[in-house]
């Protein structure tokens, strides 16, 4: 099964090697049609530490890095 890769922006770079990211989606609601807007936040591994708050990037799924992190970044977007 091919690993999911979502982007998003890092909102938080406080913690060592773990950033917060920030990925929001957009759909049309099924009855009003309208569109709508949800966004979740993901804690992803940075092990440089290079990344700050506001930088787009893309993260994939990995295997459990810590009880909270099942991500890593891959790219910056």
């Amino acid at each position: 099964m091919p690993k999911r890769i979502l982007q998003g922006t890092v909102t938080s770079d406080k913690n060592e090697q773990t950033i917060t990211v920030l990925v929001e989606r957009r759909f049309k609601h099924p009855l009003l049609q309208k569109t709508v807007r949800k966004s979740k936040k993901y804690r992803a591994h940075d092990p440089e530490n290079k990344f700050k708050v506001g930088d787009a990037v893309r993260i994939e799924e990995c295997a459990p890095i810590s009880k909270t992190k099942r991500w890593q970044v891959v790219v910056e977007a």
